[in-house]
Parts: C-alpha cells; structure tokens; sequence
C-alpha cells in the first residue's frame, strides 16, 4: 500500500505491529521522551507530509500518560503536515464516562473525544465503544467496529443446541440479542442496578436459564463485580455450565484468577483490544485477535470503500 504511514503509541505496539502484518506496510517508529519537569514529548520517526497517517493507541492504564501520548501524536502528524490523520482507538476507556447520572460531575467521554478532535484528528477508528451515544460525542467521523464476528467464530465450534447467551444489564442486551443471533440461541439479561464502581445489585435474571449452558456477554470485564454477580443467580437458577466472553478484558485487581475460580466456569474468551501480560493469563483464558478486522477497516478507510460493508 503506498500514501500510508502507521504509527503506535506504548500502550499496545504487539496488536499495532499484527495489523501493519495483515496490512503488509511498516510499522514506523515513535520516540516518547520524558522531560525532567515530568512533560512528555513525541516524535514521529517517519515522513507524514500529504500521507494518510493512523495512530494506534488503546487507552489502557496508564490511561492518562496513554491519552497525552496519543494527543502529542496527533499533534505531531498535524505539524508534520499529514494529508490525514486517523486515530484507531482499539479500546476508548472514557466511553463509560457517557452522563450525567448523579450531580456536578464531568462526562469524560464527551470531553476527550472533543481533546482528541483539536488535536487533530480528522477520522476516528473505534472497537466495541461503551454505550451507543458515545460516537455521537466526536465531531469529525467514526467507523465504529464489533468483535461479535471473532467471539461468534470462536463459540460456533461447540454444541449449542442448549446454550443460551446472557447479558449482565439491559443496556448490554441489544449487543447480547447480536450476538445471539449469530449463534441461533435464545437471549437472557440481567436486571442490574450499580451503586459503585465495583458495588453492584442484580435483582433477577429475565429469560429462561434454568438447566442450560450459558455464554454471558459484555463489553468490557474490569475487576470483574457484575459478572460475578451475575453468575451467583445463574448458578441459583442451576444453570449448567458457564462461558464468560468480552471484548475488552482489562481484568484489573485480580480479576482473572477469580474468575476463573468461580464454580462452574469452563472458559474466559476476551479479544486482544488490550494488553494482557502472559504472566497474568489463567489456563481458562482464550485471547482471540481483531487484528485483522481493524487491518481491514484501515485499507478500506484508505481506499475510500465501505467500512460498514464489513458487517453486511
């Protein structure tokens, strides 16, 4: 491919060099300096002047060293002259803060899309965004992708004819009710309601559960309460076996290892949007990779053609 010139960030530079892999172009570097009143600053190591340049960075923790870093970077294409700058956001952590839901608080949603807009960005890439309302929050495009393809591909290979796919919330259901239809099984969700960050409270489970084999779907697994919660009236319900599958498993404070102790859990499926050290994985753990999915987003974005075809 000519006219391309991709770069990473720190966060995630193994999945930015698969997808230069699929792409079959370079990955260029980056240099990342640290001053010593603690300010970062970024070069980009190749020329960008008239290219249509993308800038791979997941907002993983550190999530704010992470967010600056990707700034300077598009600020740097932006100096460089770039015919284009698109920034390929395989995991947008600010997508959960999406409103207003108690009083004087901020949505960071909104204002980081906005940062990410006068940096520079003119196209967004995204993988599995939080909530629907979030991509209306930037105001220059976005190609928003799902992982329901990769985790559908991957559950297709066992006997479904008594599974049942189960959502943790409601607001997650129209994802499960995807995802469902992709296997040809029924949809379940859960009744939730959130306190905090990692207190949660569902209060029943709305469809028919009882003696099957249970795929649960959600977005993301952070430290893991909900899902957990979840499983405590799926196992009262006698369900008889449980998969767990997401897209972006961050798996923060040891949420892997509990887990993958909960009783009646055969699996942990989770795509690679995030990093996740080997030395933190669980036997049950299987990481598939959207590596090629965003490949192909990128060389379509590139040519002018349909991104949305990907899902036709």
């Amino acid at each position: 491919m000519r006219d391309i010139a991709v770069f990473s960030g720190t966060a995630h530079p193994e999945l930015a060099a698969e997808i230069c892999a699929h792409l079959g172009v370079p990955l260029h570097p980056v240099q990342v300096s640290r001053f010593a009143n603690d300010c970062l600053e970024v070069q980009l190591q190749a020329n960008c002047r008239e290219r249509d340049v993308f800038l791979i960075q997941p907002l993983v923790p550190p999530v704010q060293e992470h967010l600056v870093e990707l700034l300077l970077m598009i600020d740097a294409a932006r100096g460089a002259s770039a015919g284009r700058i698109t920034v390929v956001l395989p995991h947008y952590a600010y997508a959960r803060s999406d409103k207003k839901d108690a009083p004087r608080i901020s949505i960071g949603g909104r204002l980081v899309a906005d940062l990410l807009t006068s940096a520079g960005a003119d196209r967004v890439l995204a993988m599995t965004l939080h909530s629907p309302q979030v991509h209306g929050f930037f105001s220059v495009p976005v190609d928003h992708l799902h992982a329901l393809r990769e985790l559908a591909e991957h559950f297709s290979r066992y006997d479904l004819g008594n599974t049942v796919v189960v959502s943790p919330d409601l607001g997650n259901a129209k994802e499960a009710a995807a995802f469902a239809r992709r296997l040809g099984t029924p949809v379940a969700a859960g009744a939730k309601q959130r306190f905090s960050d990692d207190r949660v409270k569902i209060s029943a489970v709305i469809g028919d559960v009882a003696d099957r084999d249970v795929i649960v779907l959600d977005d993301e697994i952070a430290k893991g309460s909900t899902v957990i919660e979840l499983m405590e009236h799926l196992r009262e319900l006698k369900v008889r076996s449980i998969r767990l599958a997401c897209t972006h498993g961050l798996f923060s404070s040891g949420a892997l290892d509990r887990l993958s102790e909960q009783e009646g859990v055969l699996e942990i499926v989770c795509t690679n949007t995030v990093p996740i050290p080997v030395d933190k994985r669980v036997p049950k753990l299987k990481v598939l990779s959207v590596a090629p999915a965003l490949a192909e987003a990128m060389r379509r974005i590139h040519n002018g053609e349909s991104v949305s075809a990907l899902f036709a």
